[in-house]
């Protein structure tokens, strides 16, 4: 038998924990396109907030969950600058939905992702990365803070812990399948 593919995209801005969510649930060594930032950068890169970041993904982030015999899931992880956005297109071909990544110090650059996922109606859910040091909002006020509409799930996440991710990933499932016409939802269970 082969199992049943699910793509899944885990996007954000830049330094948000793409990288890190999508290498602390993998069963396999990730895939990651990190390199380290250059001179080249200084201008383009907004490093206000994470100024110790030294490499970003200049492509895409891959990982795999096998979740039962029946289904994997293939996890892909956006670059965050914009200058890499001509991508997100293409890596959001068939994905059934996205986690947008956030960090509460810097929600300035949530807008253009969770915006990419509305206009495209891929079904998404916001993970609040949370940062150490950085200030904890309850849901509804990040809800009010990025416009977020009333159906998308807010949750709390830590990228750097596996249970955490795994949570978020749930959830993600759970709205992805809401989003199904009854007899599509039943044939995914």
């Amino acid at each position: 038998m082969v199992p049943e593919s699910v793509k899944i995209l885990v996007a954000g801005g830049f330094g948000v924990g793409k990288t890190t969510l999508v290498a602390s649930v993998s069963e396999i060594p990730p895939l990651s396109t990190e390199e380290l930032l250059t001179e080249a950068s200084t201008g383009v890169d907004d490093l206000g907030g994470i100024e110790g970041k030294t490499t970003t993904t200049v492509a895409l982030d891959f990982g795999r969950i096998t979740i039962s015999p029946r289904l994997v899931l293939y996890l892909f992880g956006t670059p965050g600058q914009d200058r890499f956005w001509f991508m997100w297109d293409e890596l959001a071909r068939g994905a059934i939905g996205a986690i947008v990544l956030i960090d509460t110090r810097r929600l300035d650059t949530s807008f253009a992702a969770i915006d990419f996922f509305e206009r495209r109606e891929v079904p998404f859910i916001v993970g609040v990365n949370n940062f150490d040091g950085s200030h904890h909002y309850e849901p509804e006020e990040i809800r009010s803070a990025l416009a977020i509409s009333e159906g998308v799930p807010i949750v709390n996440c830590d990228a750097r812990q596996r249970d955490s991710s795994k949570l978020t990933l749930i959830k993600l499932l759970e709205h992805a399948m809401s989003k199904l016409p009854a007899g599509e939802a039943k044939a995914a269970v």
